[in-house]
């Protein structure tokens, strides 16, 4: 993108014509193993590296029902990576959500998962996006929501599937579809957002976000958070999500735990966020719902009287950098040296099959420390 025709937009926006559709919410399905919900990843990848460096990639909004070649292009970069020699490529791909569209049927996780990532050679972990989890109500009896979800992300074993077809991929062995996968240097947080539009994280599972923060921050390793749904955005198709905003603002209060990075797809663009918190904390929130799906989304025109960006709702939050024209991928390296441990983000775009650096960024883990009172100020 030239830089004449960059948006010169600073904070993200709210969608004032947005409907929220809270009467989509889905109840959740039954966790396939017992709380905390914590899976080591040793269970999976029981060689993986003890050393000071895991990398592995992110990616959402992957799934499309046209224009696979967008989905293709992305998936051909990302294995690229996975077949250097490089002592940094990556070791898996943990999914932000919509693995399939438009309602997560069984029926499509060949053509619009399993088939295209059938050469990919790393596990995939996944949280599930509002279209894994929707049904389809014009169908007479609907399947339950995530009912394929489950049966591909959350199964008791690893096993073989029909699903997969002759792509020889197994099942994998998430706890539920909210959890938290456990690796040498960061735990990976992975919340359930529902279906509708701006989500919907009930209390249980709020309580055990409270409860996954602090057990993560006696870990002495990094926090990382994904949601599907974009706690903050400057898209004309969704915009912000006050949903989100209350419920990590409100466990980070409740739990006296920060992240170090929140991550989230939906939005089928890539942005990065600062937000700095009253105390003076600042936390990335980075959107990469740019992983396949043919239909991108454009931010908002400054000034948009529909797109309101004056809410102090979104105050301390500022757009660091953004693409809304070319589908591309995350590749997170967590680097230890001495007592700091260090996550680095590149954002990588994938326009006419030409894979390209788009964006670095660098967060130094903070230590495990209980907030200060400041933190009260946070709205609810």
């Amino acid at each position: 993108m030239s830089q004449d025709k960059r948006n010169p937009r600073k904070r993200p926006v709210f969608k004032v014509s947005a409907i929220d559709d809270q009467e989509k919410f889905q109840p959740l399905p039954s966790a396939t193993r017992a709380y905390p919900y914590r899976l080591d990843i040793e269970q999976i990848l029981p060689d993986i590296a003890h050393d000071d460096s895991i990398s592995f990639h992110m990616a959402g909004d992957t799934g499309g029902l046209s224009s696979p070649e967008y989905q293709q292009q992305v998936i051909a970069a990302m294995i690229d990576q996975c077949r250097t020699e490089a002592a940094d490529k990556p070791q898996f791909l943990f999914h932000l959500g919509d693995v399939v569209y438009n309602y997560g049927q069984a029926s499509e996780y060949y053509r619009q998962f399993f088939n295209p990532y059938r050469n990919y050679p790393c596990p995939i972990f996944a949280i599930p996006g509002n279209h894994d989890a929707d049904i389809d109500l014009t169908r007479l009896n609907p399947t339950p929501s995530l009912e394929a979800f489950v049966k591909v992300f959350c199964d008791t074993e690893q096993r073989e599937l029909d699903l997969a077809g002759d792509t020889g991929r197994k099942s994998n062995i998430q706890p539920n579809v909210y959890w938290v996968l456990e690796t040498p240097l960061a735990d990976i947080i992975g919340l359930y957002s529902n279906v509708p539009r701006f989500g919907n994280v009930q209390n249980e599972q709020r309580q055990w976000f409270i409860e996954s923060l602090k057990t993560s921050a006696t870990n002495n390793k990094a926090i990382i958070v994904c949601v599907h749904h974009s706690a903050y955005s400057a898209d004309i198709n969704h915009g912000s999500s006050i949903h989100m905003q209350m419920l990590i603002d409100g466990a980070i209060r409740e739990s006296g735990v920060f992240p170090d990075a929140v991550f989230s797809g939906h939005v089928h663009n890539y942005q990065r966020f600062n937000k700095i918190y009253p105390g003076g904390e600042i936390v990335p929130f980075v959107v990469a719902g740019g992983g396949g799906y043919a239909g991108m989304h454009a931010l908002a025109d400054p000034d948009d009287p529909e797109f309101p960006e004056s809410s102090c709702l979104l105050d301390g939050v500022e757009l660091q950098n953004y693409c809304d024209d070319e589908h591309g991928f995350l590749k997170i390296d967590l680097e230890k040296k001495d007592d700091s441990l260090t996550i680095k983000g590149q954002y990588f775009t994938t326009g006419a099959g030409e894979t390209r650096l788009f964006d670095s960024f660098s967060v130094l883990c903070r230590p495990s420390v209980a907030l200060t009172q400041t933190v009260n100020s946070l709205q609810d």
